[in-house]
């Protein structure tokens, strides 16, 4: 485990999620954080078996594929880390931060980004009170997701309150904090553009282009 107190010799954001598919939401969150903590770099991590999700619709390879496009002209050099996808068993977000503490030392800002709803369940989450000694915990609002203590489970709302600090201070330092950026307003729906899909629209505007290219290319979530 590292300590928030730890000097950082670089930054890394990370940023999870199932990508099936990957849209402009995922791209906005990032480059919301890019521009506010100035990372030296990107790791976008691809979920293996989302314990609280049910099956994927597309392929690891189809989602890594889609994930690669979608940030292709990211500002910042982005990794695509397959550990999650390679696991046997269940992923679960702190395994994955203690793989990358692990790999890459107790001495690199490591800054896990997440959307409000997913703060607003955060305490449902498999040794949820321990990602803070991995890593920095970033979270972005989203419309019909309040971030506040009314809307959040209490548990976290004061683990953020306590933790809380700035963009400057999570870059230069190792593990630790908390930032909840307010001002992020991306509602897109993965299931909606699913359904679209299905029903073979060809303009989805939620979508990078060259994303639904792939997914026209590649004949994806037509049934």
């Amino acid at each position: 485990m590292t300590s928030g107190t730890t000097s950082a010799t670089e930054c890394i954001l990370l940023l999870g999620g199932s990508f099936d598919p990957v849209h402009n939401a995922h791209v906005a969150l990032a480059n919301h954080f890019i521009d506010l903590i100035r990372p030296n770099s990107l790791r976008v991590i691809p979920a293996g078996n989302p314990w609280q999700k049910g099956s994927l619709h597309a392929s690891p390879d189809d989602r890594v594929a889609m994930v690669e496009r979608a940030f292709s002209d990211c500002k910042v050099p982005v990794h695509i880390d397959r550990q999650e996808i390679v696991r046997d068993n269940a992923t679960y977000t702190i395994d994955t931060l203690k793989a990358l503490r692990a790999e890459l030392g107790p001495a690199v800002s490591l800054a896990f980004l997440i959307g409000a709803d997913q703060l607003q369940h955060l305490n449902t989450w498999q040794g949820w009170d321990e990602l803070f000694s991995y890593a920095h915990l970033c979270a972005a609002s989203r419309p019909g997701f309040a971030t506040d203590a009314t809307h959040v489970p209490a548990e976290v709302s004061a683990a953020f309150a306590q933790r809380a600090g700035t963009p400057d201070q999570i870059r230069q330092t190792a593990s630790g904090l908390s930032f909840v950026a307010t001002d992020l307003s991306v509602d897109i729906s993965a299931t909606a553009i699913r359904a679209a899909l299905h029903r073979g629209d060809h303009a989805i505007p939620q979508l990078p282009p060259r994303v639904l290219d792939y997914i026209e290319q590649h004949h994806l979530y037509r049934s």
